[in-house]
């Protein structure tokens, strides 16, 4: 998603892209893992590159003619001249002319017949000629096509739906964006993939969650599941304007100028209040998860501060509970591309993922661990499934300490109170920072250090009691791994990584079409804590997680904080922390007040998934007697609650 108002810096990623063979690159055991595959047969050069304009049903833009949706693709010639059909590689995205795609900003370019010369990222120079199409479409409102951007909404989704039933036989396609000449997608077998980081990502999330016949995978990257979840988290606002700014954002000159009634309904839809309302539910694509039926391989980072990872828990989680086919790769980076933190592995995993999935190899990816997770920069692990087998939550409990503000974390009930003032210009990096010292904007509970490695794996939650002071307030709960380390520097602007100047290349390439891209590597900083886990919201919410109301000064207030998920191992040695605070700097917006907060240390938890549970725990703290976790929790999976998740009227 653009760069708003945080610090975590945007850019218009998707993937980068590829020349060389793969076996080059290949470790002779990745090499042997994909003893079956589709190989480089067929010319890229010659391939055949076309566009259609494919039907949405829709008129977005109030012109009175359904809107049309520009598909540029790219296909072996081979196989047509064969007679046989071909799977496709589909990337749905508003960025192709506004902003460009991948790490160095690609657009797409035309020739003098309006064919595509230069897809962005390396997927049509490595699959084409592997035999996949690889498409790329423009959604409503951008660049070629008709309609107007609605941010996640029916016209957004229904831009790319209508192109997987476009493969399928299912709707009508025309050669011009005008003309009345009528095409039909011949050339496929009509299996599709839908892949792309970002918002990119979150349309493949969408469409899969229409139960669309023919999409048999997507790969969402960094991808939001809730669009209520990218602006607000429990009534606290993450951004200071809403889904209009980014629909202007992105509109092309044409739909700016037709589809002011679109604003207007994207301005009225989603209040700055934080309620929920039925353009959420229209935008909210883990309720209708039991409809996907394709499968997921999710990438993501577990410090993207842009797309943050309660979409990844409360997606995985949905899915899981479905059944769907799933895998997952987790990073430490912010919000970046698996193509510019592991390249080599990302390009043998993608290609051998579409191969089973769209090819019918047996490959064996799907016997693989289901995880793989970045512990340290460079270095990382699998899980079998994930969470793994064995996990679940422990109840954590707060109390005071020696000093105020400075208490501890544990498994007995707690007891007192402590109290803090938000404080809008300190940021969790501040509380982390000052974790041993009293200070007036925060409390911090720590556990001792650590006699042994203890695994966070899944979605925490964290519920306050609190007494404020002020009609509004807002709350922070914060997870800190209060040690020394060497972890990717999420917060610069490479959000983790450094762009080189040297090349590697993935595929073929064309004059056009260059298949050769910037290295990457690692940007580390040596910290002494780090946040891995952290939720927000508006105690006003504490009835209701779909409206808030005005507090009462002096009334105390109950309410649970969703926490992301997160998969890390605080080390031997090491202290785990839960601080509860006010105004996040930087990452949500401050309440009307500057209230102060009374905690009552008796009602207030933390639900945290171990691997090995609360026993793990009390182990980890030198054999602390230790709570039976209660119910609720299926191997560290927090199944959701269903009251964030009624509907109003939305629809996919």
């Amino acid at each position: 998603m653009p760069k708003r108002t945080r610090f975590t810096t945007w850019r218009p990623l998707a993937t980068a892209a590829a020349a060389a063979l793969l076996a080059t690159l290949l470790t002779p055991a990745a090499a042997h893992a994909a003893p079956h595959g589709s190989r480089p047969v067929h010319s890229y050069e010659n391939a055949i590159r076309e566009a259609v304009w494919v039907d949405t049903g829709l008129d977005g833009d109030g012109d009175g003619k359904a809107d049309r949706v520009a598909v540029d693709i790219v296909r072996p010639r081979e196989p047509a001249r064969q007679g046989r059909k071909v799977p496709v590689i589909m990337d749905a995205s508003p960025y192709y002319s506004c902003c460009g795609r991948g790490n160095e900003s690609q657009k797409k370019t035309y020739d003098a017949n309006g064919d595509v010369v230069r897809m962005p990222l390396f997927y049509d120079n490595y699959f084409v000629p592997r035999g996949y199409a690889v498409i790329g479409v423009d959604l409503a409102g951008t660049n070629r096509s008709d309609g107007c951007v609605d941010v996640g909404g029916r016209s957004d989704v229904r831009s790319a739906k209508a192109v997987v039933d476009w493969l399928n036989g299912r709707a009508k396609a025309y050669t011009t964006r005008t003309g009345t000449t009528r095409v039909k997608a011949g050339w496929t077998n009509g299996r599709t993939g839908m892949i792309g980081k970002s918002w990119d990502g979150t349309i493949a999330n969408g469409v899969a969650a229409t139960g669309v016949e023919g999409l048999k995978t997507i790969v969402p990257i960094s991808a939001i599941s809730s669009w209520y979840d990218y602006y607000f988290q429990q009534g606290a606002p993450l951004y200071d304007s809403g889904p209009e700014w980014l629909s202007d954002f992105v509109n092309s000159p044409a739909a700016r100028a037709k589809c002011g009634a679109v604003q207007r309904r994207l301005v009225d839809g989603a209040p700055r209040t934080g309620d929920w309302t039925a353009l959420w539910s229209e935008r909210d694509y883990v309720r209708a998860a039991r409809k996907v039926k394709a499968s997921v391989f999710l990438v993501h980072g577990m410090q993207d501060l842009n797309v943050r990872m309660k979409h990844v828990g409360q997606w995985w989680d949905a899915l899981a509970e479905n059944g769907v086919e799933r895998k997952i790769w987790l990073s430490q980076t912010g919000h970046v591309d698996p193509f510019d933190f592991r390249r080599a592995a990302w390009v043998d995993t993608l290609h051998r993922w579409f191969d089973h999935e769209l090819m019918g190899y047996d490959n064996g990816i799907d016997r693989e661990p289901m995880a793989d997770i970045e512990r340290h920069p460079d270095r990382w692990t699998t899980s079998r499934v994930w969470p793994p087998n064995g996990t679940r939550a422990a109840t954590l409990r707060p109390d005071r300490g020696k000093a105020a503000g400075v208490g501890t974390l544990g498994l007995h009930r707690g007891h007192g109170t402590e109290t803090f003032t938000d404080d809008p210009d300190l940021s969790e990096t501040d509380w982390a920072g000052q974790l041993d010292k009293p200070t007036p904007g925060k409390a911090g509970f720590v556990t001792p250090p650590l006699g042994r490695a203890l695994r966070l794996s899944g979605s925490s939650e964290v519920t306050v009691t609190a007494t404020p002071s002020t009609p509004t307030a807002h709350l922070s709960a914060v997870l800190v791994d209060a040690g020394p380390g060497t972890i990717r520097d999420y917060a610069d602007d490479g959000e983790g990584i450094t762009t080189l100047t040297d090349r590697t290349c993935w595929g073929a390439s064309t004059t056009g079409d260059n298949a050769c891209f910037k290295e990457t590597k690692a940007r580390t900083a040596d910290v002494d804590h780090t946040v891995v886990s952290r939720g927000w919201a508006d105690l006003g919410n504490h009835a209701s997680d779909l409206k808030g109301s005005p507090l009462t000064p002096g009334k105390r207030y109950t309410i649970t904080i969703d926490l992301a998920a997160t998969d890390h191992v605080v080390p031997k040695g090491h202290r785990l922390a839960l601080i509860v605070a006010g105004t996040d700097k930087g990452l949500i917006d401050p309440p009307a007040d500057r209230p102060r907060l009374e905690l009552d240390l008796s009602r207030t938890t933390a639900r945290v998934p171990f691997v090995g549970g609360a026993a793990a725990f009390a182990r980890a703290t030198e054999g602390a007697a230790f709570t039976r976790p209660d119910a609720g929790f299926l191997d560290g999976v927090r199944v959701p609650r269903t009251s964030h998740r009624v509907p109003e009227g939305g629809s996919q």
